[in-house]
């Protein structure tokens, strides 16, 4: 493994544990500023519009930097918003600090996907995309339910002032063992051109479209585990952070064996995983109220759920070609569109009284139509295949090496 994807995925878990520390800690934030559950969960809203925002605009303003500099500077950022966070005297000024720290996200994944998999052979570009996402499904086995219990047990605000110091760590990281000469390949305004190009490959868009719905079942029910623990399983709230664990254990499976056979049959792992999810949710809104199934559950929505992120990611790079940098982090931006939707729905059916399981049916309502997608998806990609012969996701385009 090239140690510069040691680097990536350093950075990777900082960011994965800002991102999803917040699950945990709802009920702690609530609490202090007096506010509503459903309020609080403006906080993972608001970080997932933050990315939806910074990533199209952050890897725009960054093409004239080498990707190296630029995944240092988006460091910076997500250390100075997570920094924010911690001392914020309001809720507002919490939540500011969520959207800076925000920014960087999906501009560091987008570029750092394209690094990873210009690292290595074309048939291991998924698996070195998967091998950067796992410091983020790591981070929820260890930076979140450690994150989770300083926050329960000292103040939600010191595990914010830990998860700045793992932004100094990430960024030293990336200064030491990532390589200077990987730019973000559209240097001129031409080049922006073409990368906003890849736009009009409906196959490109409708991998956006299965990030969005597929990613955003899971924080459907996820982002509200904690009340739904509490209220419909009877756990402690003390239990969440192991709940969390099981859910990060998940997570890094899923991510690893998502890599593994995303670079061999990419639609039919999509098929499978998007399709499971879809049921997996619609039971969790049963199992839900049983201690023993909903430990069982918990883990497998995080495998399911993150076995579509390289299979997606690596989709968009292949339909991209030679400009790739723009869409692979606007789909990293997908990604977080669909947590803030999913976290929106799942705050308004709860807040209409549907019960502490209710958002478990939007999770899977949106998992059945990312499958619906890939069905179209596939279906107008074989109708395609003899007029463009080799673009198929069996045998897919090279990106080209900047």
């Amino acid at each position: 493994m090239p140690l510069a994807l040691l680097a990536l995925a350093i950075g990777a878990f900082g960011i994965g544990t800002t991102e999803f520390v917040i699950m945990g800690l709802l009920p702690q934030v609530a609490q202090d500023f007096n506010i509503t559950i459903p309020t609080a969960g403006l906080l993972t809203t608001g970080y997932a519009l933050g990315v939806v925002v910074g990533a199209p605009v952050l890897a725009v303003l960054g093409t004239r930097f080498t990707r190296k500099r630029m995944l240092m500077l988006l460091m910076g950022l997500f250390v100075a918003g997570n920094l924010v966070t911690a001392l914020a005297p309001t809720f507002e000024l919490v939540l500011a600090g969520r959207i800076i720290a925000s920014l960087a996200h999906g501009a560091f994944f987008g570029i750092g996907s394209i690094v990873a998999a210009d690292l290595v052979a074309p048939q291991k570009k998924a698996g070195a995309i998967a091998m950067m996402f796992t410091g983020l499904t790591v981070a929820n086995v260890v930076g979140v339910p450690l994150g989770t219990l300083v926050g329960q047990q000292i103040g939600w605000r010191v595990t914010f002032v830990l998860v700045a110091a793992l932004g100094v760590l990430g960024l030293a990281g990336i200064a030491a063992l990532v390589p200077a000469d990987h730019r973000t390949g559209t240097p001129a305004r031409a080049g922006i051109r073409r990368e906003l190009a890849a736009f009009r490959n409906v196959q490109v868009v409708l991998a956006m479209l299965m990030t969005v719905l597929g990613f955003g079942g899971v924080f459907a029910a996820i982002t509200y585990i904690a009340p739904m623990m509490t209220d419909a399983a009877g756990y402690a709230e003390s239990s969440v952070t192991w709940l969390l664990v099981l859910f990060g254990l998940g997570m890094v499976a899923g991510n690893l064996l998502g890599g593994r056979y995303a670079d061999r049959r990419l639609m039919p792992l999509l098929f499978t995983t998007l399709g499971a999810l879809a049921v997996v949710l619609g039971l969790f809104a049963f199992t839900a109220h049983d201690k023993v199934l909903a430990a069982i559950t918990v883990p497998l929505i995080g495998a399911l759920g993150f076995a579509t992120v390289p299979p997606l990611q690596k989709r968009v790079l292949d339909q991209t070609g030679d400009a790739p940098t723009l869409a692979s982090a606007v789909n990293i931006g997908a990604f977080n569109l669909g947590n803030a939707l999913a976290a929106w729905l799942g705050g308004a059916v709860l807040a209409a009284g549907f019960g502490a399981t209710a958002p478990s049916w939007v999770g899977a309502a949106m998992a059945a139509g990312a499958l619906a997608l890939a069905v179209v998806s596939a279906a107008l990609e074989r109708r395609a295949t003899p007029a463009t012969a080799p673009a198929t996701s069996a045998a897919p385009r090279v990106p080209v090496h900047h």
